[in-house]
């Protein structure tokens, strides 16, 4: 005999014993019922008829697989000879099941854990003790669980692909970066060698120049020597303007570098430089507006982060927009800065902008997000580009 098997030869029930069993039978909220070797019902407690929608007296004596367990969750129909309560308690031996539904009165099914165990008598198999329980919030709180697992899962891929896309983005930016100092580089260097280098080579010959001519003054005569001079000052005039010159270059390289403007009167005033510099040199009409009494104007990174985004405003209408007119607006208060490029050329469809190619784009958006603004853009097709920056300036910036 199996040792899960209930002995019935093992134990003599008292009368109260049975009473007591009986009443914990009725109390429980398990449903408890046995069955013979027929699969006949010969007693269910209260719980249990309840749960299949049958009165307990209305069950004695039908065969319990008929009643609740004819039928699989599909609806497919269950023979009793595949049944795992049959089955097993007629080989002696227990089972537990909870991948099966019972049903009830009224048709519809339930799923359940059921658990059977033979009733030995004699050494002999009379039937089977068979509890079960309800777990449709078990399968419930298993399915939502199941679900948010999935949706977390689901969110961490999304996540961690958005995470890589920005990544390749990044060192995107920082190779196009670094592409972009390195010509900034190049160009300064030719700067200075096809301009100041070039200016200081003729200046160190017109000295050389000089230095003979001074040398062999005093072996002319008056009227030569009259003549030399003034040669000598002609010459000194032409070294003085190509020293403008080269000072001039001097402070164009300096300005490119970072504009001395924006550190001797502030961003308000480098903004309108900015503009005017560039339609004069592109030939655009420009209606400027700027509306900034009483806000604090940004200073040290901040203010360059912000002239360095209208910069590539600027630049991004010059190598794109083929525009006639351009508007900016420049408008803050104590809390926040906002400042709008709005050009009427050509435009282009709204994915040109998020394309990975678009450095300057996401040059712009890096440096507007490390300050906590950012960048919106509105283009289409013929309808020319507003370029627009949002920017913290109170406390919380």
């Amino acid at each position: 005999m199996h040792a899960d098997a209930l002995d019935l030869a093992d134990t003599a029930v008292h009368p109260l014993w049975q009473r007591q069993l009986g009443l914990l039978l009725q109390s429980t909220g398990d449903g408890i019922f046995g069955i013979d070797l027929d699969g006949r019902c010969m007693f269910i407690n209260r719980a249990g008829a309840r749960m299949i929608g049958h009165a307990p007296a209305a069950l004695l004596g039908r065969n319990m697989h008929e009643a609740t367990h004819y039928a699989r969750a599909d609806g497919a129909h269950y023979a009793d000879e595949d049944c795992p309560i049959f089955n097993a308690f007629r080989r002696g031996l227990p089972c537990r099941i909870d991948s099966e539904v019972f049903w009830r009165a009224d048709g519809t099914a339930f799923p359940v854990e059921y658990s059977s165990y033979p009733i030995v008598d004699g050494g002999e198999v009379r039937g089977a003790v068979v509890t079960f329980v309800d777990i449709t919030e078990r399968r419930r709180a298993a399915d939502a669980l199941r679900h948010a697992r999935d949706e977390l899962e689901q969110r961490v891929a999304e996540r961690t692909q958005a995470l890589s896309a920005a990544l390749e983005r990044q060192r995107e930016l920082s190779a196009h970066l670094e592409a972009v100092r390195e010509q900034e580089r190049t160009r300064i260097a030719r700067e200075v060698h096809d301009e100041l280098g070039s200016l200081l080579v003729a200046l160190k010959m017109d000295v050389d120049w000089l230095d003979k001519r001074l040398a062999e003054q005093q072996a002319r005569s008056a009227h030569e020597a009259e003549a030399m001079r003034t040669r000598l000052r002609s010459k000194c005039s032409h070294m003085s303007r190509q020293i403008e010159t080269a000072v001039d270059n001097v402070g164009r390289i300096i300005t490119d570098l970072r504009p001395s403007i924006l550190d001797h009167q502030g961003l308000w005033a480098a903004l309108e430089w900015q503009a005017q510099e560039f339609v004069a040199s592109s030939e655009l009409a420009l209606h400027w507006r700027m509306q900034v009494a009483g806000a604090p104007e940004p200073d040290g990174a901040r203010a360059m982060a912000v002239f360095r985004i209208f910069q590539e405003m600027l630049s991004n209408v010059g190598r794109h927009a083929r525009a006639r007119t351009l508007a900016v607006d420049v408008l803050a208060d104590a809390q926040r800065l906002r400042v709008a490029v709005h050009d009427d050329g050509v435009g282009a469809p709204a994915a040109a902008f998020e394309a990975g190619t678009a450095y300057g784009v996401m040059g712009m958006r890096e440096r507007a997000l490390h300050f906590g603004g950012r960048i919106d853009i509105a283009s289409a097709p013929g309808a020319g580009a507003s370029f627009t920056l949002q920017l913290p300036l109170g406390p919380a910036a």
